[in-house]
């Protein structure tokens, strides 16, 4: 399942837009450990800078750190309306 949206929310929590046009929310700090993360875990802002790569239909973070979409959809809560 490609992601196709992302837009942080709060410290560490961000909604993503999959494919298949589904809204979720997840909180990425119980996986920022390990070199790559460890910097997104200790600098909001450089976190704050995630983005979607297109290409490979996932969020990353211009140091390189990405993560599975699968995980991503997986974990993830849905959003439900209000």
């Amino acid at each position: 399942m490609r992601v196709t949206g992302v837009k942080v929310l709060a410290r560490y929590i961000v909604e993503l837009t999959f494919e298949d046009g589904s809204t979720k929310v997840i909180d990425l700090e119980p996986h920022l450990w390990g070199e790559m993360f460890e910097p997104l875990a200790e600098d909001y802002e450089r976190f704050r800078q995630v983005r979607v790569d297109d290409a490979a239909g996932t969020i990353v973070w211009p140091n390189g750190a990405d993560l599975s979409p699968r995980m991503l959809y997986a974990e993830s809560k849905a959003v439900t309306p209000v």
